[in-house]
């Protein structure tokens, strides 16, 4: 039995910190490596990405491994979680030895945020090191393949996609070789996921699992979308982030690749992407528990595609599991509201 989850890749887990009410509308969600870390790399597409140690991650330089991915709310200002992440995993002895005591360690802990200042009402309601730590202790708390809860939770608690309400969402594979391939993504991008012809999820489409909603009820969606974007600001930033976690041995280089082919799952499902609003950045954590088959040149083949439609997967189930939010700072639908399942 497996969690259809990131967690489905062994010793990886994932927690939340939800901040919502009185002005908040944002949170963090902390991707939590095995103990050692996983190699990690990552590819930043979007043109105003937040970011913090991802110069780290380029193959030319030394780290190898990370302990954990911060994926967060507040835009810049909530990369801040980071700091608390770092802490946590320092009282463990958990990162980079550069001393002679075993508490003489950096954890390597990259980050990655979106925009959603003021959405919940309060521009100031933002995570801090407070918000990241709580996330981390979530998932050290939790079991072995725990389910990863999805929608308006953790870092997409203030996602919005157009002018839907976003979230976070997870999905898994298991590739004849055995391997495990597994994303989890915060959508909160400035293109749509819907077809404006149709109300189809894009991503549903390159799925092939499609039901087209019936005229009236497309056009009931689209006018209350008409509606909820009249009274809402525009938003000036956005950002789909994603972590793609496997078992497979990886080398930095080809978790790089990873990383940039799953950035197609993430084309296949908003349109437009990569803006220069957007921040979009895949991760890549890759713990090295099932060798590639090293007769085979193009085994890493079976991992970009897999990396790709989980990408895809995730984003249509972080559109489907976010709930509406009607606050201070704005009324976005969600695409189950507006469409139903």
């Amino acid at each position: 039995m497996t969690a259809d989850a990131l967690t489905d890749v062994a010793g990886v887990r994932v927690g939340h910190a939800t901040c919502a009410g009185d002005g908040w509308l944002t949170g963090t969600t902390v991707v939590l490596a095995p103990e050692g870390g996983a190699v990690a790399a990552v590819d930043v597409r979007g043109g105003g990405p937040g970011t913090k140690e991802t110069d780290a991650l380029d193959p030319r330089n030394l780290v190898q491994k990370a302990e954990a991915v911060v994926l967060t709310g507040g835009s810049a200002y909530g990369l801040d979680a980071a700091s608390g992440v770092m802490a946590w995993l320092e009282e463990r002895g958990r990162g980079v030895r550069v001393g002679p005591e075993p508490t003489h360690v950096v954890p390597v802990v990259p980050a990655a945020c979106v925009f959603d200042l003021g959405r919940g009402g309060d521009f100031r309601a933002r995570p801090d090191a407070g918000t990241g730590r709580a996330a981390v202790e979530a998932a050290a708390a939790s079991g072995p393949g725990a389910p990863v809860p999805q929608g308006s939770v953790g870092a997409g608690t203030g996602a919005v996609v157009g002018q839907l309400k976003g979230g976070v969402g997870t999905a898994s594979t298991v590739l004849d070789s055995g391997i495990t391939v597994a994303a989890l993504v915060v959508a909160n991008a400035a293109g749509s996921v819907v077809d404006p012809g149709t109300g189809v999820l894009y991503g549903e489409l390159f799925q092939g699992r499609v039901r087209h909603p019936s005229a009236e009820v497309h056009g009931a969606a689209l006018r209350r979308l008409a509606e909820a974007s009249a009274r809402n600001a525009p938003p000036p930033l956005n950002t789909t982030l994603a972590v793609v976690a496997t078992d497979a041995g990886l080398s930095k280089a080809q978790a790089q690749k990873v990383a940039g082919t799953a950035h197609d799952g993430i084309a296949r499902a908003v349109r437009p992407v990569h803006l220069l609003s957007d921040g979009d950045t895949v991760f890549t954590l890759a713990t090295g528990a099932r060798p590639l088959d090293a007769a085979d040149p193009l085994a890493l083949n079976e991992v970009l595609a897999a990396g790709a439609d989980m990408v895809t997967r995730a984003i249509v189930r972080a559109v489907r599991a976010a709930g509406p939010v009607d606050c201070p700072g704005g009324a976005w639908p969600s695409y189950e509201e507006l469409y139903g399942s």
